[in-house]
Parts: structure tokens; sequence; C-alpha cells
């Protein structure tokens, strides 16, 4: 539905603000748990600290921590070092021996409290703790607790000043994975990523519907494409297609006009041209009456050769499957058939080129024979006509005419070399366009469609017509998208 309802200018700002939102809302969740995170900490630490003070000058225990003598069997465990052997302590127990020495800052100078830490998950790193000249002996018992809150374990704390009696000290309240501040954090990234994939997403599909349409207007002459455009994507492609279709309508009921137009033209003309040339029959000199019939002949193939032109425009021949082979062959044939030095000439075979295989450190290699039958999608009486235009040329402006074909993986190619023909190529590729024909083309008939009407026909393929050097002559290239 976004992709169906998004209007790019609106859209556009709104999408902005809701990433900024979504980028504030982010940032907010963030630095509200990191701020939480911190606060419990910092609460810990102060726990420790108040600890410390509650075991060296019986002070007021902190909030959330208990106390609790051991009773005397476990006693002698203790003193040994053998929490592990305690019950009721977590198991698999792991312990963590500390001993914190007094400072001068102490009032109970020269007394060491002994400290050991049993947990079922680790042995804590309180090594660097211990060492560290940072700090006094109360810091340190404070940044223990901020150990035990940040590794948020089932941790039991036993503590023993100067050699005393043992003590536990249970503070799952304190440092406890249930006293632990929930981490929005994960919810934050989860957060930020959404709104990036949701902006990439509709980004992409408008750039995608962009560019589909773009490959469709590119190929929209090929054989079997709509003739409209189904409006899809943000509004303003929708208008795009739309003003598309229109102008292809316009643009297909003017083409449709001007071939009504030229074939009443062609139609009318055809009664005067008729009266015409037989009054010119009537004309005594000889002379004088070639060059009548002649103006008359070239007028009405004037009219004849434009109206085919637009008729090549309009496509209004239907596509079907037929052998490009057979209809080569049968074109070719018909020149023989008339004496004209048009033949086939030695087929190439082409060699097609496969993907890379993990199993195969060289590509796959294919040749296409010419025994081979290309079927293929095509109008059989547009392409044949486009495929005499291009011999009929070859013949005006050279010896004689070879015809060859070639395939690859998505064209087929009609090749038709001349001999001696002493255009180049350049000159060649300006006579695609209507009533162009070459500098030695006086003496010879011909309207200047002919290459025309073949290169427009070729497009109507999915196609186009070049012209390369050739072993004799020039070779017109005529391509064919295999559908």
């Amino acid at each position: 539905m976004i992709r169906k309802l998004i209007s790019l200018r609106y859209a556009g700002p709104m999408l902005l603000a809701l990433a900024f939102m979504a980028g504030i809302a982010s940032a907010a969740l963030w630095l509200n748990a990191t701020h939480r995170w911190h606060a419990h900490l910092q609460s810990a630490r102060f726990a420790g600290e108040t600890l410390y003070d509650a075991i060296t000058l019986g002070a007021e225990m902190p909030p959330g921590i208990t106390q609790a003598p051991l009773p005397a069997y476990a006693q002698a465990v203790a003193q040994r070092g053998r929490f592990e052997r305690l019950t009721n302590v977590p198991r698999p127990a792991m312990v963590t021996h500390l001993t914190l020495n007094a400072d001068h800052a102490d009032l109970l100078s020269g007394k060491s409290l002994r400290l050991a830490i049993v947990s079922s998950a680790l042995r804590y790193p309180v090594s660097e703790i211990a060492l560290s000249d940072t700090h006094s002996t109360k810091n340190t018992m404070g940044e223990i607790t901020v150990l035990l809150a940040t590794y948020c374990s089932d941790a039991m704390l036993f503590a023993s000043i100067a050699g005393e009696d043992w003590q536990l000290f249970e503070g799952q309240g304190l440092w406890g994975c249930a006293a632990s501040p929930a981490d929005t954090r994960l919810g934050a990234v989860m957060l930020g990523l959404l709104a990036l994939a949701i902006l990439a997403g509709i980004t992409t599909n408008a750039a995608t519907d962009f560019s589909t349409f773009a490959g469709k207007l590119r190929s929209h002459r090929r054989l079997g494409q709509a003739d409209m455009f189904t409006p899809v994507g943000p509004a303003e492609l929708r208008d795009l297609i739309d003003a598309v279709n229109a102008y292809r309508i316009v643009e297909r009921e003017h083409l449709a006009e001007r071939a009504l137009v030229l074939s009443g033209v062609s139609h009318d003309l055809g009664t005067p041209a008729t009266r015409l040339k037989l009054r010119a029959a009537l004309i005594a000199d000889p002379e004088l009456r070639g060059k009548f019939e002649a103006d008359i002949d070239q007028m009405t193939g004037i009219i004849e050769s434009v109206l085919t032109y637009t008729r090549a425009e309009l496509s209004t021949e239907d596509a079907r499957k037929l052998s490009l082979t057979s209809l080569v062959d049968a074109v070719v044939s018909d020149y023989e058939d008339i004496g004209k030095p048009v033949g086939f000439g030695a087929t190439t075979k082409v060699v097609v080129e496969g993907g890379q295989s993990i199993f195969m450190s060289r590509r796959g290699r294919t040749e296409m024979t010419e025994e081979s039958q290309i079927i293929l999608q095509a109008r059989p009486v547009a392409l044949r006509r486009a495929l005499t235009n291009l011999i009929d040329n070859a013949l005006k402006y050279g010896r004689r005419a070879v015809v060859a074909i070639e395939t690859d993986a998505e064209y087929a190619h009609i090749l038709i070399e001349d001999e001696g023909g002493q255009d180049t190529i350049l000159e060649l590729q300006n006579m695609t366009a209507p009533f162009k024909r070459g500098a030695n083309s006086a003496s010879i008939e011909g309207f200047g469609m002919g290459l025309t009407i073949a290169s427009t026909i070729a497009i109507e393929h999915g196609g186009s017509l070049s012209f390369e050097p050739g072993k004799m002559g020039l070779v017109a290239r005529l391509s064919i998208a295999r559908h």
C-alpha cells in the first residue's frame, strides 16, 4: 500500500521528519538506558562504601543488603577458605578471594578485611581493583560491589575483619540481575535500524519503479510490449506514466491520420497517374515519352515509400513465430530465380560462453551451427521488406549481395555484404534518415527510404541496423532480438 499511495512531494518531508523523530527516540532510549545503568552502578558503589563502614565500624547496613553470621560448623570451613563446601551456596561454586589491607585513612589501622565471593557463573577479576593505588580501602569496597552489579550474577559475599568470625552478606536486591535496570539500548538500535530500513525500502522501491519504467520506455517499440504502460509507483511517476500514455495515444493517432492521408493521396493519384501514362503513350517522341513516364513513376513511388514507412512505424502487422533461416533462404531464392547476383555466404559459427561453475575452472562454450533453425518472434512481411531493401541497396551500390546469418544468446544477425560499394560507413549511417541518398546515387533509381524503413523495422524488432567493413565491401548488419 505504501508503494501505491506515497507521493514523493509530500512523503519526502514527512519521511525526513519521521526519520528525525525516530533518531531522537533512538537516542533518547540509548541515553536513558545509559543514565539508568550509571545510576545503578553509582548506587552499588555507594552501597559498597556504606557496607565497608558497617563491617569495620558497626554502622547501619545499606538498603538491599542483609547480614547473617555463619553457623559454628561453617566457620571452620570458611576459616580454611573452602567456601565451595558450604551448603546453600550457588552451584557450581566458583570462589573469588580478596584481602583489603587498611590504609592510613581507616580507623582500624593495621587490620585487614578478608572477602570471599561465591558465584555459579564466574570468578570475578578483582586483582586490578585490589592493586590499584588510586582508591582507598573504602573506595575499593565500593568498586567490588560495582563489579558484582556489573556482572549481574547470583553472588554471595562473605567477609571477616581482622580474623574474626565470617559474616554472610546477601544483596541480590542490589547487585542481582533483577535489580539491574532494563537495557533499552538494543531497542534503540532496532528502532534506528527500523527507521533506516523503512526509508531505504521506500526509496529503493521508488527508484526501482522509475528504473523499471525507464527500461520499459526504452524497449516500448519491441515486439510483445504493451501499447500502454500501467501506472505504478509514487504519484509523480504515475502522473508521468499517464502523460507518456497520453502522448503515445496522440502520436499513434497522428501516425494513423498520416497513413490515412497518404493512402488517400496514393489512391486519388492512381487515376490521374494512369491517365497521364495513357496520354504520355500518345507522345510521338520516345525520349520525351520516357521522361514523362519516369516522372509519373517517381511521383507515385515516393508516396508509396512514405506510406510504407508510416505503416512500419504503426506496426500494424501481428508478430508470430517463424524460422529466420527459412525466411532468409526464401528471399535469397527469389533473387536467384530472377537472375540477380545474390547468394549465401559462409555462416559464422558463433561461440556462446556460459557462466563459470564452481566445479570447473573454465567457462562452458557452445557453438551455434549453421544448420540450426533460428526460431524467433517477428513480423514476417516487415522483416522480408527490410531484408529486400538491404539487398536492393547492396545491388544498387555494389556488384552483388552476399547474405549470411549469425546468432548469439540475445540477437540474431542478418549480414548483407555488397561488393565494391563506394559509400563509407558514416555515409550509410546518415542514409538511414528519410530521403537521404548517397553521393553517387544520381544515376541510380530510388527515393532514399530503403535504409530508413529497414532501420525502423529493426528497431520494432528490438534490434538495430548498423554497418561495418567486410571482406569485399561494406556489410549491413540487421540485428533482431531473440524473445
